[in-house]
């Protein structure tokens, strides 16, 4: 039986807390001493498992989201939500519980693969060598990747490698540099490559040889920013390539386009969700029965990034009780200028397809009724008087329901998708939020509320106010939502959609190999080819010459364009813009004017959670980030 890890997981969580069940046949580790319990095999895999555990609080969830996707070129905060991250004023400071967790989170990893790594070769039960280290490499690959984040985040922190089964409480941790992290990293990774296996078609989310090259590449990339750049970048380069080039080994591989439907629109298809062939590592949901750490509670990405479906555009019939788009009460981030239009193009056929399969931006009817438009709202959102009158047909379906852990969804867009009126658009459409500008004459002749670049930004770029503008009350609340999480296939409620989550995915990969063969020896031919490969796909087949660029393009300044258009709200763009050195004043000044606290002598590192140095005995030795 085909399984997620997430399942195997949650047995850890039952046998880490001592809890048992009748129906649960695994070794029992909570009645016995630590070497005794991981002696046996059965054990000391339970153990592996709960090595996964900190990966489901970080993705789809906010404080993997802040610390990771926020303070960048992409994004900007909804109100007050989030500023320590996204503006970088005081709240980004020691006290502040999101970095806590995630300070706490990646260290509970660390000791989990600590502890895995120390006893592997005590256990008893593997049939050979190469079966421990295939299942050992679990735990590398996983500290790896903690690490990773924790030196990104934090800088040369305190680096461990024991479990503290064996080392006590350390009441007095010494920082270790960033160089040495490295080293530690790219160990980890490099056995967990040469160890796990290159498929597993039997458990869904867990590690395998593609992981590890990726992760890999990952490593060695971001280590350019520490110096001998070329070296690392030829090793990153090298992993890149090995899973380009041999990806029907790892059974890996760019979705293709067809005349009908882009490679990247496939890529976020739901029916290819759970057999992607483009996710490398990834968050493994159980859909079927919830048998995930927090259960149903997983996969909250959209409802982050979702416009003001509640209240400002109600009138026109959307509601967050419709959930294909989420729950817009818990809304915290919306998109910036240069993301909706020098990173988009800006236009209403573009041949690139990634805009309208990143966000949501026709929201149709969800009232369960038709709406009327009344002189009142003609009035209000200055639209032609001859539109009152003008039933805008309600989209939402009863018999369109999905049931998932006992509750029932339901969403727009299922019924009266026509255009009865001839005016060329659906006669279900309530509200439009193109990336490009629109007329004024469309905008108020048109049955439905137009809300475009014009009405979002400032001219220096700067998000609208209300004392600026009088319809920015409503206007600054209304724009493209966060669509890549929301497959329907997978909602379960407004708030919690049960898809798998990619970490690390091909389209990352390909331009990765393309920054790195740009580092290493500046081959812009073969950078070319890698971010060609990678735009042709996110068109339509018969558009997919459209979308290629000339050698001279590829350039180190477009890789990071085209990594903002491929992988917005993945969780990785603060990560690139410390690697390409854009953590800087002049940059986000003209890429997300909204900031107004960044110090670039400060922020690039988070500051220390003030409860680990409340819990040291050596908390002025161990020194707080410089800034903090």
């Amino acid at each position: 039986m085909k399984t997620t890890v997430g399942y195997k997981i949650l047995l850890g969580l039952f046998l880490a807390s001592g809890l048992s069940s009748c129906s649960l046949d695994e070794w029992n580790p909570s009645t016995v001493d630590v070497e005794t319990a991981y002696k046996y095999q059965d054990g000391y895999e339970s153990l592996i498992n709960y090595c996964y555990d900190g990966m489901y609080y970080f993705y789809g969830k906010i404080d993997g989201i802040g610390a990771m996707e926020m303070g960048t070129d992409l994004w900007i905060n909804v109100g007050n939500n989030e500023t320590g991250f996204t503006l970088y004023n005081s709240n980004m400071s020691a006290d502040l519980g999101t970095l806590r967790v995630f300070w706490r989170g990646m260290y509970a990893t660390i000791n989990y693969c600590n502890t895995a790594i120390f006893y592997a070769d005590q256990v008893e039960g593997f049939n050979s060598e190469e079966a421990r280290n295939a299942k050992v490499a679990e735990a590398y690959f996983l500290r790896g990747w903690a690490n990773w984040h924790l030196v990104e985040q934090f800088g040369g922190v305190s680096l461990t490698t024991l479990p503290l089964t064996e080392t006590g409480a350390i009441n007095n941790p010494e920082r270790s540099t960033e160089e040495e992290f490295y080293d530690l990293i790219i160990s980890d990774l490099e056995f967990a490559a040469e160890h796990l296996p290159d498929v597993n078609n039997n458990e869904r989310g867990r590690v395998t040889k593609k992981a590890a090259l990726a992760m890999l590449a990952k490593a060695y990339l971001q280590r350019t920013r520490l110096g001998d750049v070329e070296k690392n970048a030829e090793k990153a380069l090298n992993a890149a390539e090995e899973l380009i080039n041999n990806a029907s080994k790892y059974g890996v591989g760019l979705y293709e386009s067809d005349d009908e439907q882009s490679g990247f629109a496939k890529l976020w298809d739901g029916k290819n969700n759970k057999n992607n062939k483009e996710f490398l590592f990834l968050q493994a949901i159980d859909e079927i029965e919830g048998r995930n750490p927090e259960n149903w509670n997983r996969g909250r990405t959209r409802q982050y990034y979702l416009m003001d479906t509640r209240t400002t555009a109600a009138p026109w019939g959307t509601q967050e009780n419709e959930t294909w788009s989420g729950r817009s009460n818990s809304r915290n981030f919306k998109p910036t200028k240069y993301l909706l239009t020098e990173l988009f193009e800006p236009v209403a056929d573009p041949a690139d397809t990634r805009f309208k399969e990143t966000f949501f931006y026709e929201y149709y009817n969800s009232k369960w009724e038709d709406v009327t438009i009344s002189q009142s709202m003609v009035q209000q959102y200055n639209k032609n008087p001859n539109l009152v009158g003008h039933v805008i047909k309600n989209t939402a379906d009863g018999d369109q329901t999905l049931v998932q852990g006992g509750l029932s969804s339901w969403r727009m867009g299922v019924v009266n998708m026509v255009d009865e009126d001839g005016d060329g658009w659906l006669d279900g459409l309530s509200v439009l939020t193109p990336n490009w500008v629109m007329s004024d004459e469309e905008k108020r002749d048109l049955p439905f509320w137009i809300v475009d670049p014009s009405d979002w930004f400032q001219a220096d770029g700067r998000w609208v106010e209300p004392e600026t503008n009088q319809m920015a009350t409503y206007t600054r609340e209304v724009y493209p939502s966060m669509k890549k999480f929301s497959s329907w296939e997978f909602v379960m409620d407004r708030q919690q959609w049960l898809g798998d989550i990619p970490i690390i995915r091909l389209g990352d990969v390909y331009l990765m190999a393309a920054e790195a063969a740009l580092l290493y020896n500046g081959d812009k031919q073969k950078a070319q080819t890698y971010i060609n490969a990678v735009r042709k796909r996110a068109a339509i087949s018969s558009r997919a010459q459209e979308m290629e660029i000339s050698a001279d393009q590829a350039t180190l300044d477009f890789i990071l364009e085209e990594r903002g258009r491929e992988l917005a709200g993945e969780q990785t763009r603060w990560y690139d813009l410390k690697r390409m050195g854009k953590l800087t004043s002049n940059y986000l000044n003209a890429t997300n004017p909204d900031i107004q606290f960044f110090d670039e002598n400060k922020h690039i590192v988070r500051p220390i959670p003030q409860s680990f140095l409340d819990a040291i005995s050596n908390p002025e030795e161990f020194g707080q980030n410089a800034g903090y």
